[in-house]
C-alpha cells in the first residue's frame, strides 16, 4: 500500500556557493525556507522537481523534502531538513552568523 502524499518543498544546493536553497512559486530560488513554495499535490511536486533538475547551471542535488504549513511559511518536518536550513555546523559562518539563527 502506497503512503499518502505529504506536502513538500523543492530544495537543492546552490552550485557556486553551496548554500541550501529552496524553489519559490515564481521559479526563483531563496535561501529562506519560509519563502519556499509548499507543494500539496503529488503530480505538481514531480513537475516542480523536474523543473529544478533542469537548472543544472544553478543548482545541484535537487530533491523533494517533507514540509508542513507554518505561521510564516513552510516548516521542516524532519530533523535533517531543520539542520540543513541553519547551515554548516563546524563553526559559525554564513547563516549561523545571523542573529536570527542564534
Amino acid at each position: 500500500m502506497a503512503r499518502a502524499f505529504t506536502p513538500k518543498v523543492v530544495t537543492a544546493n546552490d552550485l557556486i556557493e553551496g548554500d541550501v536553497i529552496y524553489m519559490t512559486a515564481d521559479d526563483s530560488w531563496t535561501r529562506n525556507l519560509a519563502e519556499a513554495e509548499l507543494i500539496t499535490d503529488e503530480a505538481d511536486a514531480q513537475i516542480r522537481l523536474l523543473d529544478a533538475q533542469r537548472q543544472a547551471v544553478r543548482v545541484v542535488g535537487a530533491y523533494l523534502a517533507d514540509a508542513k504549513p507554518g505561521l510564516n511559511g513552510p516548516e521542516p518536518t524532519h530533523f535533517r531538513e531543520d539542520f540543513r536550513r541553519t547551515g554548516p555546523s563546524n563553526y559559525a559562518h554564513g547563516k549561523q552568523e545571523a542573529q536570527a539563527n542564534v
